[in-house]
């Protein structure tokens, strides 16, 4: 989420070297020049006939929606609160949806070391790309192929950040005969009920075949990913890993250069 101004080589430019820290702490070997594909859709987001180097659209608390986006920001608000003394929990009539839940949620999570920094708009738009992604299936199939129309013969491993984890778990499972040995997830919100259930294919698939190892890797402070065990969704033979990324609890980089998705992409790339 919230990547829609850059592109694949922008962000390789970032994950590689950040991937490459994290092997080097697990005592790994580095990857080899070529051996890194991105697979990028955040331009799906990008609205079309305008230029975004003024920002995001200005979206205020007007702009959540009641349904999937207000679920969300709900979500986050309660598990900010669960890890943030400095986050007042939701009261019982926000949770009921009361009119100014939005606002009243937008306002707490903007007090929250999770979303120090981050604009009421870019946290509204945030909230609007995973909502998109979940409901407007053209969009979906067209991030989902991305993903496919890199995964190649010699692909072993796939490490997937925040929503890319989503678009990446529902790739792999829908390229049935791909030879991915290893899925790392970060900052991952599947265990999320309104993104579980939404799933496609059927919520609680393995991606891959038996020999596939699955490590989902999580912050305990990370919003976004607010269960952090995914093996009560998707079954005992995935493997959790929570890790500490300070101030930076979401962010991609920080997950990339923990020992953790070291070892993990390490393991898919030995097996």
């Amino acid at each position: 989420m919230g990547k829609q101004l850059m592109g694949s080589e922008t962000l390789s430019k970032d994950w590689q070297p950040a991937l490459a820290d994290g092997l080097d702490r697990a005592d790994a070997r580095p990857l080899a020049h070529g051996d890194f594909t991105m697979a990028f859709y955040g331009d799906l987001f990008r609205p079309v006939g305008r230029t975004l180097g003024v920002g995001d659209p200005l979206f205020t608390a007007a702009d959540v929606e009641d349904g999937l986006e207000l679920e969300l920001l709900l979500a986050w608000w309660k598990a900010a609160a669960d890890v943030d003394p400095a986050v007042a929990p939701p009261g019982g009539d926000t949770l009921a949806r009361s009119p100014r839940a939005a606002q009243a949620a937008l306002r707490a999570l903007q007090r929250s070391r999770f979303f120090s920094g981050v604009s009421l708009r870019a946290l509204v738009f945030d909230l609007k790309q995973l909502r998109r992604y979940l409901l407007d299936s053209e969009l979906r199939q067209t991030a989902r192929q991305r993903v496919q129309d890199v995964l190649g013969t010699e692909t072993r491993v796939v490490v997937a950040h925040s929503l890319g984890s989503v678009v990446a778990y529902e790739a792999l499972c829908a390229e049935k005969d791909h030879q991915v040995r290893a899925l790392v997830t970060l900052g991952s919100p599947l265990g999320m009920r309104m993104v579980f259930d939404r799933l496609q294919p059927r919520p609680g698939d393995w991606p891959g075949g038996e020999g596939l190892r699955w490590t989902n890797v999580a912050d305990e402070g990370d919003v976004v990913a607010a269960v952090k065990d995914l093996s009560l969704f998707f079954g005992p033979s995935l493997d959790g890993v929570v890790v500490h990324n300070g101030s930076h609890a979401h962010d991609a980089n920080a997950y990339l250069t923990d020992r953790a998705t070291g070892a993990a992409v390490a393991g898919g790339l030995r097996d």
